[in-house]
């Protein structure tokens, strides 16, 4: 599958994203600690403020109104309207610069992260989903024409890692079971949850999808739970604390 434009439309159809997707401390826990010792933190696709640290000094670009707006609703810090491809700074004018589940949304994503790098002077940390290990979960075998979509948008590992230039590390994160970011992996343990439009449309995976297939594919995940089917094959996951598929973060420091 090609996707000409892998953005999705905040603007049109974000208007409740921050109530779907918050800040999950577990994961967050993970962020800090990539974070090190900077004191100074760009936040580049920035979106309702997910992630963003309450201790240090943190600078936001954000090009959606929609989103802006939920940043100033949830009395996070106003945004810059600017995109990631043409960073308004100056090299190195930030200790550490963070892009979280964002980048799949850039038209020219080497062009971004080699921004992120310029403006750096530290750790570059981006959290993202592994294309490669998306058909570890369960809704690849309800979902295929969304998980096509996924794949087609997430870069690869190794090319994000060839596009930051540093060392890097890629950290394999653990979702809990009652993850409150609701990125669809959240619901490893929920399927009840893909029923409702408001979570589908905080995935933006699903708005790549005509109407008519998305009816399609919630019917037979909702006629398999009607059934029980779901829960003969897959409801062990019900109980499971913690979920590793393919969220990951990868921190870049330069050499």
């Amino acid at each position: 599958m090609k996707i000409e434009n892998p953005a999705f439309n905040y603007d049109k159809l974000g208007q409740k994203y921050s109530g779907y997707r918050q800040t999950e401390p577990g994961i967050a826990t993970y962020v800090n600690k990539a974070l090190g010792n900077a004191k100074t933190v760009l936040n580049v696709g920035a979106g309702a403020g997910s992630y963003e640290p309450t201790d240090r000094y943190v600078v936001a670009v954000e090009p959606s109104l929609v989103m802006r707006q939920q940043r100033m609703a949830n009395n996070k810090i106003p945004a810059i309207n600017a995109k990631g491809d043409t960073l308004p700074f100056d090299d190195n004018s930030f200790d550490a610069t963070m892009a979280m589940v964002t980048i799949h949304h850039w038209p020219d994503m080497d062009k971004g992260l080699k921004e992120l790098r310029r403006v750096t002077k530290e750790q570059v940390i981006i959290m993202t989903f592994d294309p490669d290990a998306l058909d570890n979960f369960w809704n690849v075998h309800y979902f295929p024409e969304l998980i096509a979509v996924e794949k087609a948008r997430y870069p690869t590992i190794e090319f994000i890692k060839n596009s930051l230039g540093g060392n890097c590390e890629v950290v394999e994160v653990p979702i809990p079971l009652n993850c409150v970011d609701g990125f669809q992996e959240a619901f490893y343990g929920r399927p009840e949850a893909f029923l409702e439009k408001e979570v589908r449309l905080s995935q933006s995976a699903w708005g790549f999808l005509s109407e008519e297939v998305q009816d399609q594919l919630v019917k037979a995940l909702e006629d398999d739970l009607n059934s029980g089917e779901w829960d003969r094959k897959y409801g062990h996951f019900r109980t499971e604390p913690t979920f590793t598929c393919a969220l990951r973060l990868i921190i870049s420091t330069k050499y």
